[in-house]
């Protein structure tokens, strides 16, 4: 996976045939962080959407927003058949597990699910005739990229097995692209910002919750890494524009999903949060084993996709968690509380055998 460079087929020509929006949407993994702010994004600009989500963060509900959501299947991606995919215009993968702790606590479970159920999801909905797949991979791809702001087209460098398995399922959906078949990878920065179905481990969200509850920021590293960072809103926003975009703008490409204003360093992101949240201490640490450390550009996004703009800063989504915070009275139990960690939720539900060693609902006799 060392600096992996994906070759691409030629952009197609365009047709002569103005493409058909696609309307009905399967979005999976759809009950979680993003798609919690995707799928009623989707329902308002006149969807049919259908959210496919094992449910293991369905315990995590922090605050209600009042926007209607589609019907929820609770499903297993390694367990969807092409015949369950047949009759969808479009599939917006988001079902992985999440985020490089988790990943790192078991790297085979990890390459089953991410990489290798990924990859057999994107063939199932080839056989069913899902005209598009759009894929949620990630900027953590790039991994150890230095100081320059690097491109779709630059290696990749990934430095643990969650960015590993991202750039496999690209390598492997790319292959399967024809004239039928049109997959799209939204390379996402760093998600931040509110959702009814939170998530406390990803920086901003986790430095915003650290400066409510204990007024002071330690960090483990001296705060040099780069980071992207994009709002889950935004995030939204891209795919709802992929979606919509004629098929030869968004044909077996990659897009970085971000601004380039919201490349930032991690030290920058304390300050800013001290700044929101006054009286916060911030203390910084030594020097990190931990090499990811990526800038990136996102004009290719811009270039393809000229209707998707970024509307969220990271001081603005401070802001935003500070309010929500006040609003729900956040306290430090509701912080710190498993269903908000995708680690320590998982880890909840096997060791209380609700779950096996392979991820997978266990049936209990008293049900």
């Amino acid at each position: 996976m060392e600096n992996l460079v994906i070759d691409k087929p030629a952009v197609p020509q365009q047709s002569k045939v103005a493409p058909r929006k696609p309307k009905k949407v399967l979005v999976t993994g759809g009950d979680g962080y993003i798609g919690n702010v995707l799928a009623p994004r989707l329902l308002a600009d006149g969807y049919d959407v259908t959210v496919m989500d094992t449910g293991f963060y369905r315990i995590a509900w922090l605050f209600h927003d009042g926007l209607d959501r589609p019907p929820i299947l609770t499903r297993d991606i390694r367990s969807l058949t092409a015949e369950e995919l047949r009759g969808f215009d479009a599939v917006i993968h988001l079902a992985e597990l999440s985020n490089d702790p988790l990943c790192e606590h078991d790297e085979g479970l990890t390459m089953g699910i991410n990489h290798l159920g990924s990859v057999a999801l994107a063939r199932a909905a080839k056989e069913a005739g899902v005209p598009r797949f759009l894929y949620a991979s990630s900027c953590s791809v790039y991994g150890a990229a230095g100081e320059e702001a690097v491109t779709e087209v630059e290696p990749m460098r990934p430095q643990t097995a969650y960015a590993r398995c991202k750039g496999l399922v690209e390598r492997d959906v790319s292959a399967m692209a024809d004239e039928n078949f049109t997959p799209t990878f939204l390379r996402l920065a760093t998600a931040f910002g509110a959702s009814p179905r939170m998530r406390f481990d990803i920086v901003i969200n986790n430095l915003a919750g650290l400066a409510w509850t204990t007024g002071k920021l330690t960090l483990s590293s001296d705060g040099t890494p780069w980071r992207p960072l994009v709002h889950v809103a935004d995030i939204s926003e891209a795919f709802v524009q992929v979606l919509k975009a004629p098929r030869e703008r968004v044909h077996n490409e990659a897009f970085n999903v971000g601004a380039d204003e919201q490349n930032y360093r991690i030290a920058e992101l304390a300050e800013t949060a001290a700044k929101v949240f006054p009286g916060c201490a911030v203390q910084l640490g030594g020097k990190s084993d931990d090499g990811r450390s990526y800038r990136v550009s996102f004009a290719k996004i811009r270039r393809h996709l000229p209707e998707f703009e970024c509307k969220w800063t990271a001081e603005r989504g401070f802001q935003q968690l500070r309010a929500l915070f006040e609003h729900i009275d956040l306290t430090d139990e509701m912080f710190n509380a498993p269903p908000y960690t995708r680690l320590r939720q998982l880890g909840v539900l096997m060791r209380t055998k609700q779950v096996d060693s392979q991820l997978r609902w266990r049936t209990h006799a008293i049900l």
